[in-house]
């Protein structure tokens, strides 16, 4: 054997995975979280389960925004849980909390959907923040309203998102990530309306 030909025997062609076994796709799309189409050892074990190609690119977008949206929107609770200050201090400083409770184990949940479907969840902070609907801010708000007010806007947005993707992801044959973004939906709909609540109090003017 020629060194060429040991040279180019010790390599795996382009379309194989490292470990020299065949890739039937690639990933394409700047966002792409396909673990599946990878060129990584053992993916051959990765596969999207009842979902074909386009429908679990369909699913998987998704759930990489709204996994991006939770995390972020966990950390401006957090954010404003620490900043409050004033009349409504305590109320805001607990209520934050237990709103974060409700919301937090829908990070893993949404993650480990995803995986599930032969994804992989991109979790870097540059790719949380492209990712999510949700800003996390950089300044310090200290008013009651104006984080009451900014949260009930992000609440509106996050759960109309929902809504429109659980019809989505059910029109792509994935009626169970469809069901749990109609739970999602309805958290946010009643931790919405408690903050809504909070502004009829003149108080907070």
């Amino acid at each position: 054997m020629t060194s060429k030909s040991k040279s180019a025997a010790k390599k795996p062609a382009s379309n194989a995975t490292s470990d020299g076994r065949a890739v039937s796709a690639k990933a394409s799309g700047k966002g792409s979280a396909d673990a599946a189409h990878l060129n990584a050892t053992n993916n051959a074990l990765v596969d999207h389960n009842y979902l074909t190609e386009a429908e679990f690119g369909t699913v998987a977008e998704t759930l990489q925004r709204n996994l991006a949206t939770t995390i972020s929107l966990y950390l401006k609770f957090k954010k404003y849980h620490w900043d409050i200050r004033g009349r409504f201090f305590r109320d805001l400083h607990l209520a934050y909390d237990e709103f974060v409770e409700e919301i937090f184990p829908g990070i893993d949940e949404q993650a480990e959907r995803l995986v599930a479907l032969g994804g992989s969840p991109i979790a870097a902070p540059a790719d949380i923040e492209r990712f999510s609907v949700v800003k996390v801010p950089t300044e310090t708000v200290r008013d009651a309203r104006t984080q009451v007010a900014d949260l009930v806007a992000d609440l509106t947005r996050v759960g109309r998102g929902y809504r429109d993707d659980s019809q989505t992801v059910d029109d792509a044959n994935d009626p169970a990530t469809a069901d749990m973004y109609n739970g999602y939906a309805a958290t946010i709909d009643k931790i919405r309306w408690m903050l809504q609540a909070m502004m009829d109090d003149d108080r907070m003017n």
